[in-house]
């Protein structure tokens, strides 16, 4: 069985009631996420020959280049031109809607971040039931749907957790100076035990050769999602967690967030900030590229980030970090049970094709995406290059990334009595909210906004984003 297909059930069910963002993917008769536009088809009913250019926006900077290599290559077999452009980190929004406001410079290509980015974007999403990029998804229910209508195909399956440097950990565990029992990084499957051995590696971390334990806990804005939105994650799981149903699905529907686990994520970022390599009168300015090199460098132990971090450590100069001492941890955050919790893992990265761009543009926008996912050079591309866990049937067991932490993603959802954490940040109302929730991060951490405020701020400020979507 496809490891994805088997392993599906654990991402998500996006199709949602009509009243969490309007989606009705799991209802008959919903009305269409687009005004204007017949359904694309694989079988190319549409005349492409006039077509010399297509445009792709990138949501990803990491690989910027890889998509240019990418690009050259589809050129000369095809004679088509894709041009590829980049989005500042934290910027894609921002980007998206400026370029849209112009046809001359909309994407004929882009990308929604999961149910509230569709809700934004729904009148730009052209139907992509017709096409073989939808036909060859492993598991429907992962798309973006609205009545008979598919408006975002997932291009990947990602995973997130504290990523370590085993050679470090062996060090502290082997060291004569510890004050902890624990023998070796399998002994460690909670908050309590992760708590004891960071605080005891702080203590002798100049024996271990380390800055800190923990690389820079980026706090600079537009740099600061891996906290107000991925750190995030665990209280909302654990929140709406009860019941069978999607825990994104629940999140979408909130009219209020309750926080109940507001001390749980208070426990880990605390643990992050105190035993960081930098100051936290200096976190407003660091980058998550910084928190990378770091750990290259072999200057801290752990960071926390996704499989995607593979590329700038493994790209940085003097990286020292050995691709079989890369490993992961699940983010653990004192909640009763979580010793069988694994990864965060799922996805927020849906393609799109415009709607607005010409017809023959459209049609050649997915003769691309399923020339990328599905000829022998793009499949390669998109295992080596980009280092997706692409959830499309068109790739064999083999065709598996070798990025060190992919497999580790894949390993630890396979690890039987292990469950994964689903992606319910995908039902956080809205990129305001995020962005407040990283703005009071910071003050706390800089000692000018207690916690209890930090709490009452996010419950507040969830509470009229929703009232703001419902007018």
């Amino acid at each position: 069985m496809n490891k994805i297909t088997k392993f599906a059930a654990v991402f998500m069910a996006l199709c949602v009631s009509a009243s969490a963002m309007a989606l009705a993917g799991c209802e008959q008769g919903g009305s269409s996420g687009t005004d204007d536009t017949s359904k694309l088809n694989s079988s190319s009913k549409v005349d492409t020959s006039g077509v010399k250019e297509i445009y792709y926006l990138n949501f990803k900077p990491e690989i910027s280049d890889k998509y240019e290599e990418i690009a050259k290559q589809y050129e000369k077999e095809t004679g088509i031109k894709v041009k590829v452009s980049t989005a500042a980190s934290g910027e894609y929004e921002k980007t998206l809607s400026t370029q849209m406001a112009n046809a001359d410079t909309a994407p004929t290509i882009f990308q929604v971040n999961g149910p509230v980015g569709y809700e934004n974007w729904k009148d730009y999403c052209a139907d992509l039931s017709g096409t073989d990029f939808y036909a060859n998804l492993s598991d429907k229910s992962l798309a973006i749907k609205s009545g008979d209508g598919v408006y975002g195909v997932p291009y990947a399956v990602e995973g997130y957790g504290i990523i370590y440097n085993n050679a470090i950990m062996d060090k502290y565990f082997k060291s004569s100076k510890k004050s902890t029992s624990y023998k070796d990084m399998s002994e460690i499957n909670n908050f309590k035990k992760l708590k004891e051995v960071v605080e005891d590696m702080t203590k002798i971390k100049d024996e271990l050769g380390i800055k800190g334990v923990f690389g820079s806990t980026s706090l600079k804005k537009g740099d600061d999602w891996r906290w107000q939105t991925h750190l995030m994650d665990l209280p909302l799981y654990y929140e709406f967690k009860d019941g069978d149903s999607s825990t994104i699905t629940k999140c979408l529907d909130a009219s209020e967030l309750q926080f109940k686990y507001a001390d749980n994520f208070k426990g880990i970022f605390d643990l992050y900030t105190d035993n960081s390599c930098t100051e936290k009168n200096q976190l407003g300015s660091k980058t998550v590229d910084e928190s990378m090199s770091e750990f290259a460098l072999g200057n801290v132990a752990m960071v926390q980030n996704g499989n995607w971090a593979w590329d700038p450590i493994s790209k940085t100069k003097g990286n020292v970090v050995k691709e079989d001492d890369i490993k992961y941890l699940p983010i653990y955050t004192g909640v009763d049970g979580e010793e069988s919790q694994g990864l965060c893992v799922g996805t927020e990265n849906y393609l799109a094709i415009n709607s607005k761009a010409d017809p023959a543009k459209q049609q050649a926008s997915i003769d691309f995406l399923e020339w990328l996912f599905s000829s022998d050079y793009g499949k390669k591309a998109v295992v080596n290059d980009l280092g997706f866990i692409a959830p499309f049937t068109t790739f064999s067991e083999k065709e598996r990334p070798e990025n060190p932490l992919a497999k580790e993603v894949l390993a630890w959802m396979e690890k039987d009595g292990v469950s994964s954490v689903e992606w319910t940040f995908q039902g956080i109302p809205s990129e305001h909210w995020k962005e407040d929730f990283g703005a009071s991060l910071l003050e706390y951490v800089q000692g000018q906004k207690e916690w209890n405020k930090v709490v009452e701020d996010a419950k507040s400020s969830w509470k009229s984003e929703v009232s703001l979507k419902a007018e």
